[in-house]
């Protein structure tokens, strides 16, 4: 069995659960990989590093997230078209997508080598520019969403959108959410826009702060190609793919659709999204219910 091991916050907490990992795939004779500044933390056990996802091994059976889900976002930029199959360990705050447990790590590692778990594909989008920026094409894919924003002003910015080349409408606002079902849970759901279960096939353009209060979110079909045109009075506006920020100049047009290759996630047999749903949104908590 190979496994990779990536985690971004390197607290006491983190440390110890890494370390846990560690000593049950080292006593199943795994073949371990763990990212390199994360390696640093464990001199004394001899496993091979990783730095860019091209130093991934293609034969990785898993690749262990641990933190919370701005870690699983980040490890997108290893697992990327590969379709290694992605667990996250949360020792974060929410967990929407590192939804392991703390105290729920031995039972789920022994359901790893068992097999004893289910596999699930999550939409991520891809984005182009026009005229292409550099920084951009690097690495275009999200797995939550894509966003817009203003940069450096207090004014609106006027974002031209389209689908499938057909016009929808002029946002005026601080910004638009683009987000996958998986990002539902994320910015979009934080700027009013709708909850969405994972596997629909569907995408939801969410204006942040709008002008207009008629300016709703919107689902569209996740088949469609969106394309952004923002203008302000700035000379740049914000792009975001996930937790990465971009400025790039006004008047580029970005072009949405999604990626040919999904990620795919573990995902344990005793959990669903329903009751990772109501456990961290607190519904029920209330004594009417």
């Amino acid at each position: 069995m190979n496994i990779a091991l990536y985690s971004l916050v390197h607290d006491d907490a983190t440390l110890r659960i890494v370390s846990r990992i560690l000593a049950f795939f080292t006593d199943k004779k795994a073949v371990i990989q763990i990212e390199k500044k994360l390696s640093t933390h464990f001199p004394k056990i001899a496993v091979s590093s990783f730095d860019s996802h091209l130093d991934i091994d293609s034969k990785t059976t898993v690749f262990f997230a641990v933190g919370g889900d701005g870690t699983v976002l980040r490890a997108l930029n290893y697992v990327r078209e590969s379709k290694i199959p992605l667990i996250g360990i949360n020792t974060g705050r929410l967990g929407f997508l590192a939804t392991v447990q703390p105290n729920e790590i031995e039972t789920c590692l022994s359901d790893i080598v068992s097999k004893n778990y289910s596999t699930e594909e999550r939409s991520v989008l891809e984005i182009k520019t026009n005229p292409p920026q550099p920084e951009l094409e690097t690495f275009s894919l999200a797995l939550n969403e894509v966003s817009v924003a203003r940069e450096n002003t207090t004014s609106m910015v006027t974002i031209h959108t389209k689908v499938n080349g057909a016009y929808l409408n002029v946002y005026w606002a601080d910004g638009l959410v683009v987000a996958t079902p998986t990002g539902s849970t994320g910015y979009s759901l934080s700027s009013g826009g709708p909850i969405i279960a994972p596997e629909s096939k569907s995408l939801v353009l969410t204006p942040i702060a709008p002008h207009n209060l008629n300016a709703r979110p919107l689902v569209v079909a996740d088949d469609v190609e969106i394309e952004l045109h923002v203008e302000g009075r700035g000379d740049s506006h914000l792009v975001s793919l996930d937790t990465r920020l971009f400025s790039i100049p006004m008047n580029t047009t970005i072009h949405i659709k999604k990626a040919v290759c999904p990620i795919v996630f573990i995902r344990p047999n005793n959990h669903n999204f329903f009751d990772t749903l109501r456990n961290k949104l607190l519904w029920g908590q209330d004594k009417r219910n």
